[in-house]
């Protein structure tokens, strides 16, 4: 029978902080995925418990109070910094929390540990919120060259229209989503093709454009059944009545009609 493991000291600088939050005892591990769990591996069992706990506070958190989840982020980050799985969270947390210097420092270090282009757009953002948006048009326009998939695509145009508005140029960023909207037409996911509506449409109404947003609104809608982009209270408001609408998928075998004016894509016509 093999004797008890006899506790690890946890190495110097990597105990708990006075600042801190407590390392949770009571969180869903279940929370982190399979490829969280194998990098832990790489860690002494005690301090891959530590972080784990911290990653699932993390995670379970960020949704409902990101300040809090970047801070079990961070505790997690302190102790296994050369992971990436720990970069990611300390800086998708920082992201959600508003600490933009921080999380551009995040992506940073996890693009050269991973070598991904897959958080250009989020970095980009981050540049714009911190008062940078032409560092923004720059990673934007790398992330572009890079030929990502839609949805990562969208995301890059969306930081790009917010940049450009931030320069003065909101015709520019209108025109910009306009023809990303015809260019994509029906194909990536409705999720994706929601928020190109959804921020159009924005961009409208914050033009004077009433009339036109509320058509976009509307398409957002029809794209975003759990209005998890909003734009049914944005509809409402703007028409000034409550909207019902039908959260059933679309027959696989029509095509995605969600042109404001009823017509398919220039694509599918």
């Amino acid at each position: 029978m093999r004797e008890p493991r006899e506790p690890r000291e946890i190495p110097p600088g990597l105990a708990a902080k006075p600042d801190e939050p407590a390392t949770p005892t009571d969180v869903d591990l279940s929370l982190l995925s399979r490829g969280v769990r194998a990098e832990l591996r790489g860690l002494s069992l005690e301090l891959a418990e530590i972080v784990a706990a911290h990653l699932a506070a993390a995670a379970a958190l960020v949704d409902t109070d990101p300040a809090l989840a970047y801070a079990h982020a961070e505790a997690a980050r302190r102790r296994a910094a050369r992971l990436p799985v720990a970069r990611e969270a300390a800086g998708t947390t920082a992201y959600a929390a508003g600490e933009y210097a921080a999380a551009l420092n995040e992506f940073r270090a996890l693009r050269r540990m991973t070598g991904s282009d897959d958080f250009l757009a989020v970095m980009a953002d981050c540049e714009r919120g911190l008062g940078r948006p032409q560092a923004a048009l720059k990673l934007v326009k790398q992330g572009i060259a890079a030929a990502p998939p839609i949805a990562a695509r969208v995301e890059l145009r969306l930081v790009e229209a917010g940049a450009r508005e931030a320069l003065g140029q909101r015709d520019e960023a209108t025109r910009l989503l306009r023809q990303e909207i015809e260019l994509i037409g029906a194909r990536g996911p409705k999720s994706s093709r929601a928020r190109l509506r959804y921020f159009f449409a924005q961009l409208l109404a914050e033009a004077g454009d009433a009339a036109e947003a509320e058509k976009w609104f509307a398409a957002a809608v029809r794209l975003d059944p759990d209005d998890e982009t909003g734009a049914a209270e944005a509809l409402a408001e703007l028409q000034g009545i409550t909207i019902e609408f039908d959260d059933t998928d679309e027959p696989s075998d029509q095509p995605d009609i969600d042109h404001p004016d009823g017509r398919a894509p220039l694509e599918d016509r």
